[in-house]
């Protein structure tokens, strides 16, 4: 299949051949028939990545924050790769489409296979091939096409605006910016018994407005707005203003407050400043609203990934109730998208459409692309030519490829295995991936690429809740495997593992890098044998969001599960002895997110840990600092950048942070070829595993001591 794709370092835009998207729990399988092009959203982003790199960093001030910080930490050559990597990609383009369900999850029961739906969101791209979660995806009626259902997610966006103007019938209101969404509002308001007004800069956008019903149509550099508003409301001013016009100025928000009468509402849809002149808006005490693009449940991961809806009875109207709307509106015959639709371009000739939103050669209200739906697609791409490869080499396969596994596997791994195949949820992101990194082909299905009989070690590198039955399946294949952390979520889950490794011939390996990292093997080095070591680990792990996938227990884990341990791994690897028995107290939040906590251990050869992880202290201060303290010898690595020695005589150490995940990727490369044991053994990893269970478990009794053994994972075998 293809995909409609832009550089962001150059803003070349280019169709790539690329695998069908993954399709996950609770989504849908859509070959899409037509797409719409957002002129505002997707305009502005293939905009921005044709500028410079000072224009790159003046539309994208926030990004450049998160560099400086990130060059901090990592270091100004290292940032730089990052940076590089990321805009050196092919990145998709946009967000609302129409066409046929050709495959749905097993989980999914609403919808069936021919079903035409209309798609929105981060996934709705310009694609042949899509796949879209349940609550955002919503079945086409009878009387209305794919080419009219491909407006359904921007018609979400205006009716999303009306309704927190919240309007009644015979009120008026005027649409400030005449584009698509303001066309569309324009239509809804007049269905909904609304008098309306617009306003634009553009004539022909006024033109169009006009012969759409608008009332009253007015161009913003005409004089005596105010005054024909005045008359359009009888002397009061306008009920409501719903500004969908993008500008860099706060003119349109200055005005929709000259507008309004008393208690009136100004709704904010489009992108504008929100610094406003202050008279109107206090003397008229008006209500000014922002509306979050689809409706209720956009941005959030429960109901948008989950599949989790809000209540009827309390959330009457949803995203997905917006878009079911805006079908039944189209399919009713009270919005006419025909009259919308200036342009169709073939999905080959996608890049003349953009241009023509760039260069604005023509007038244009709503551009589609349209798709060659008696194409034979392919699931799966080869990217380079088959190779023969030494089966006792380490042949690689790989699943998931975010930014940890771009940047810190992938080049741990160059040069040192051979790469077979990579599996990524995102198509564009798998083909990338598979071309600069020499893999032979890209799949969206990462079943496929464990059956795949070239591959004999497969690198997971996805989201934790996948993690379990990846490793899983992938033993069962008698495949080595490296699984970033965790290992997996619940006990249920541990003992499966545990249960299959025992039967196969495979190795297996979680990223647990800081025990590989080089201060680490000095500090080892440094230390007296046969002495209990005494270890105070302080991490400043700072504060990530509360809805942020992390902190979902299904499928993040929680920090303690996903972070904590790398951090009670290395220090079970200092003591030299697996744990005896773990306790933990953390801060109490709203939220229960237990990231802020004090973890003690303690070692079945007597030595002892400490464990502080908080979330509530302050960047600027360095993420990790370890001492330990053993028979004379004090140690300490200040995030493993500064390494110093406390002994006979004091030393001190400094570098770039170097966390180990070369050196470990290396051993356990090292440990295929070479048929040696992996280099972190079996019974440590389901101890550090089992630790993070006793964590959750003490802090849930109140910071009561929990022993920790493998015979224990079969005794309390009954879920986490």
């Amino acid at each position: 299949m293809e995909q409609l794709t832009q550089n962001l370092k150059d803003g070349t835009m280019q169709i790539l051949e690329v695998p069908y998207p993954a399709l996950s729990s609770g989504q849908v399988l859509v070959r899409n028939h037509y797409s719409l092009i957002s002129s505002g959203t997707e305009g502005k982003t293939v905009k921005d990545a044709r500028l410079g790199y000072i224009g790159k960093a003046r539309a994208r001030k926030e990004e450049v924050k998160k560099v400086f910080d990130a060059a901090r930490t990592f270091g100004v050559m290292n940032t730089y790769r990052m940076v590089m990597n990321k805009l050196d990609a092919p990145s998709s383009l946009g967000y609302s489409c129409a066409g046929e369900v050709i495959a749905v999850a097993e989980d999914v029961s609403i919808f069936r296979v021919g079903d035409m739906v209309a798609c929105g969101g981060a996934s709705a791209v310009h694609a042949e091939v899509v796949a879209v979660p349940v609550n955002l995806c919503v079945r086409l009626l009878s009387e209305v096409d794919a080419a009219a259902g491909a407006f359904t997610t921007v018609g979400a966006i205006a009716l999303q605006g009306i309704r927190q103007a919240d309007l009644r019938l015979g009120e008026n209101c005027v649409v400030i910016g005449l584009g698509l969404v303001g066309q569309l509002t324009i239509q809804m308001l007049r269905a909904a018994g609304v008098k309306v007004a617009g306003i634009d800069i553009d004539d022909q956008m006024i033109n169009k407005a006009r012969l759409g019903g608008c009332e009253l149509v007015m161009n913003r550099n005409q004089p005596g707005i105010e005054e024909s508003v005045l008359e359009f409301t009888d002397g009061y001013g306008t009920d409501a203003v719903i500004i969908t016009a993008g500008a860099d100025s706060t003119d349109p928000v200055d005005l929709a407050g000259a507008l309004c009468r008393k208690k009136g509402k100004v709704i904010i849809v489009g992108g504008v400043p929100t610094g406003f002149k202050r008279p109107n808006y206090f003397k008229k005490e008006l209500d000014l609203r922002m509306s979050s693009s689809y409706g209720p449940g956009r941005y959030d991961l429960e109901y948008e990934e989950n599949g989790i809806d809000y209540p009827y009875g309390y959330v009457r109207w949803t995203e997905n109730r917006n878009m079911q709307a805006f079908v039944e509106m189209v399919d009713s015959g009270r919005l006419n998208i025909r009259e919308l639709i200036t342009h169709t371009f073939d999905f080959k000739d996608a890049h003349k459409a953009y241009e023509l939103v760039l260069k604005r050669t023509e007038s244009f209200v709503g551009i589609v692309l349209r798709y060659d739906t008696n194409k034979e697609l392919k699931r799966s791409v080869v990217v380079n030519p088959e190779k023969e490869f030494n089966p006792a080499d380490a042949n690689i396969g790989l699943i998931g490829a975010g930014s940890f596994g771009q940047n810190f596997l992938l080049p741990a791994l160059k040069g040192k295995a051979n790469f077979i195949s990579v599996a990524t949820a995102r198509p564009n992101n798998a083909v990338n991936i598979a071309t600069k990194h020499g893999f032979i082909n890209s799949t969206g299905d990462s079943e496929e690429l464990i059956n795949n009989e070239k591959v004999n070690t497969i690198f997971i590198a996805t989201r934790h809740n996948t993690h379990a039955s990846l490793v899983k399946s992938s033993l069962e294949r008698n495949k080595n495997v490296f699984v970033e952390k965790p290992l997996c979520l619940t006990r249920d889950e541990l003992k499966d593992i545990a249960d299959t490794y025992a039967t196969k011939n495979a190795k297996l390996m979680v990223g647990f890098n800081r025990r590989f990292a080089p201060f680490t093997k000095k500090l080892m080095q440094s230390l007296p044998v046969d002495t209990p070591r005494s270890i105070v680990y302080r991490i400043n792990a700072g504060i990530i969001p509360a809805d942020h996938w992390v902190h979902n227990p299904a499928i993040g884990g929680g920090r303690i599960i996903g972070e904590l341990c790398h951090f009670i791994d290395l220090a079970m690897h200092i003591a030299g002895s697996n744990i005896k028995s773990i306790s933990a107290q953390a801060i109490r939040d709203g939220k229960d997110l237990h990231d802020t906590l004090v973890v003690n251990i303690q070692f079945e050869n007597g030595s002892i840990a400490g464990i502080n992880y908080f979330s509530n202290g302050n960047k600027a201060l360095s993420k990790e600092y370890l001492e330990v303290f053993s028979g004379g010898v004090a140690v300490i690595i200040d995030d493993f950048k500064t390494l110093t020695i406390h002994s006979g005589k004091s030393s001190k150490e400094s570098g770039d942070q170097d966390k180990g995940h070369n050196h470990e990727v290396e051993e356990f490369l090292n440990s295929i070829k070479n048929g040696t044991p992996s280099p972190i053994p079996f019974n440590e990893l389901i101890i550090t595993t089992l630790a993070t269970f006793g964590v959750l478990e003490s802090i849930a009794r109140s910071g009561e001591k929990i022993d920790i053994s493998i015979e224990n994972l079969i005794e309390n075998n009954s879920g986490n």
